[in-house]
Parts: C-alpha cells; structure tokens; sequence
C-alpha cells in the first residue's frame, strides 16, 4: 500500500511530532508532505525520509517567524498535489488536513481544531500580545481562516481524535464524528514500582 504522510510543519519536537513519529514507524517509505522544515528539528524516523515542503519554506524567516504566515497556510497546504497513494494520513492541529488528496482515501488524526481560530482566539490574539494593527488584520483574516477550515472538514474520510474533548470539538465546530484514539505514550519511560 503507497501511504503520503502529511503534517503541519516541522520545527520542533512536541506532541503532534511524537504522533507523526509513530506514524513514520508504522509506514517507514511513506513520504513526508509538510508546510515548512527546519532541518534538525525533529527526531530522525521523521527526518530520515523523503520530505516534500511548500512554498512556505522559501518565504523569508520563516523558520522563526512561521506563525506570521498563517493566512497562507490554507493555500500552501492545497498547493500539494499527491496522486497514486492508496492512503493519505494526515497528522492536523491546523490546515494539514485540508489537503487535497487526489481521490485517495484521507485519515486525519486530529490533535485539535485551529485553537487560534476557535475556542482560544482570545487567548492568542490580545492587547498584551500583539498592537491594533496586527489585532485588526488578524480580525480580517481570521472569518476566512474559519471558513475555510469549515469548509475543507467533509475532505477528510475518517476522524480520528486524540482525546474525547477533540472529538467534541470536531462534532460541534467541524459537524463530524471522531474515533478517539489518544496518543502513544513511551511506557518504557515510566519505571514499575511495587506499589
């Protein structure tokens, strides 16, 4: 079976990349289709493999300011085009699932909706973070974020979330049902103790 790996970007090590580590394990000649990789950033079962970046990685700074390319996103992440795969399994906490997948079946296991654009707006775009003016184009922008994100939800053929409050959020921002499955946890790393 030829399975395409998607992810949203690669510039660290954090929970979405434990998952896509995993991922990289169960299917170790899938390749990598992401927005933007910092070389270095994540563990090698990920970066010993075929990675396919956008046209965000030539974008200027985008290795420490990728954030500010968020209105992009959406279009870096449809700008992808994988045919001949028998399955496309995406690793999303942002636009990764919205990818277009070439009629192959899409496996999206959801770390959450854009928290930035939903539930937490008000969290990441305030007065003690950012000026008026950055505030007022992220107030243009955000609607279409959302729409957008709206949108592209049905593209995914299967949900799978990693938690039973991602999959409520799925179930009430997006309209869709999601298997909970919650992440890999590195058991080895946990001494048993008699009690």
């Amino acid at each position: 079976m030829k399975v395409a790996l998607v992810h949203d970007w690669l510039t660290g090590t954090r929970g979405g990349e434990k998952v896509l580590e995993v991922f990289c394990e169960m299917f170790p000649e899938a390749p990598l289709y992401t927005l933007l990789h910092i070389p270095g950033s994540a563990p090698p079962v990920i970066e010993n493999r075929v990675i396919h970046t956008s046209f965000l990685q030539r974008m200027p700074q985008v290795a420490r300011r990728y954030r500010w390319y968020l209105p992009l996103m959406p279009w870096a992440i449809e700008s992808f085009r994988l045919e001949g795969y028998d399955l496309i399994l995406s690793s999303s906490h942002c636009v990764a699932k919205g990818i277009t997948t070439g009629g192959a079946p899409h496996l999206c296991y959801l770390h959450t909706p854009m928290r930035y654009a939903w539930d937490m707006y008000e969290e990441y775009f305030n007065p003690r973070r950012f000026g008026p003016l950055t505030l007022f184009a992220i107030g243009r922008i955000m609607p279409y974020l959302r729409s957008w994100d709206v949108r592209t939800a049905p593209g995914v053929d299967r949900y799978i979330a990693n938690s039973a409050y991602v999959a409520e959020r799925a179930r009430r921002i997006y309209g869709v049902e999601a298997e909970v499955i919650h992440p890999p946890v590195d058991v080895a790393a946990f001494p048993l103790r008699p009690r």
